[in-house]
């Protein structure tokens, strides 16, 4: 009897904590993003006098923030980025990732451990001779060189290689017996079973490249490759003093990839919550 009171007396304590902990850090969280949303829909002077919250909400700022961003031409060169990183690197991470957990030949352990030495090295300090060898390619100022750059990633193949390993052998086995090679095993059997850790790489990838700034600022210099993330630097350069304005091309140019997450956030979840340290 005593024990239960106890135990009943701590889940009374402890749940109304957590709920209060959990409600904290969810309106540090989302406060900023309120506040940019507001500020957004208020007319110029509302920011400047401090009435965000008591003046008539306005979409003015989001369309003449779309007309002189020229934001459509940076969507869509971003757009065509993200997507083409993303394919490359699930294919390279399939294939490498497949081959680091089911295939058994020598040297496999040292390019694991090069793959996931590569996770440590900034992009920053790989920047010189990136540029170097796209210069000898001639892909300066060119979509190759915002796309070969990332084409391959350690990460991706790291996160395949860990949720192969969860699928069991059995399968492959059956699949082999029916006469399927590894191509087809791969294709018809890992793929499909590996859709969580899937979505996840392409969430990552994709959401990844929409925000680089780097890469474009870099490897181009051509105005008709500029992507989103460069045309709202540029466009924060040109109107400091218009917080409305500048908040919403911000919003602009983050509503895809949060549309994004929201769509793909069960199996980003469980694709993370599977992938477990094997060996």
């Amino acid at each position: 009897m005593l024990k239960n009171s106890q135990k009943n007396y701590s889940s009374w304590f402890w749940k109304p904590l957590i709920l209060v902990l959990l409600l904290t850090g969810a309106i540090m969280v989302l406060l900023p993003l309120i506040i940019v949303f507001l500020t957004s829909l208020a007319p110029v002077g509302a920011v400047t006098d401090g009435n965000i919250l008591l003046t008539a909400p306005t979409l003015v700022n989001y369309q003449q923030a779309w007309q002189r961003g020229n934001f459509f031409l940076a969507f869509a060169n971003s757009t065509f980025v993200a997507l083409a990183v993303t394919g490359f690197q699930i294919i390279t991470s399939a294939l490498a990732g497949y081959a680091l957990a089911r295939l058994q030949f020598r040297g496999r352990q040292a390019i694991l451990l090069i793959v996931l030495a590569t996770l440590v090295i900034p992009f920053q300090i790989l920047v010189v001779p990136i540029f170097l060898v796209l210069k000898w390619g001639h892909l300066i100022n060119t979509y190759g060189a915002l796309i070969l750059p990332t084409a391959a990633n350690g990460f991706g193949i790291f996160l395949l290689r860990q949720y192969f390993l969860t699928i069991p052998v059995e399968l492959e086995e059956a699949a082999a017996l029916d006469g399927a090679n590894r191509w087809q095993i791969l294709s018809k059997v890992m793929l499909p079973l590996s859709r969580p850790a899937l979505v996840t790489l392409f969430l990552f990838t994709f959401i990844g490249e929409w925000n680089d700034l780097f890469k474009p600022l870099v490897f181009t210099t051509r105005p008709e490759l500029r992507t989103v993330q460069l045309a709202l630097a540029e466009f924060q350069e040109q109107f400091t003093n218009n917080w409305p304005l500048m908040m919403a091309a911000v919003v602009i140019a983050t509503v895809p990839v949060v549309l994004l997450f929201l769509l793909g956030q069960r199996q980003f979840i469980q694709g993370i919550a599977t992938t477990g340290i094997k060996n």
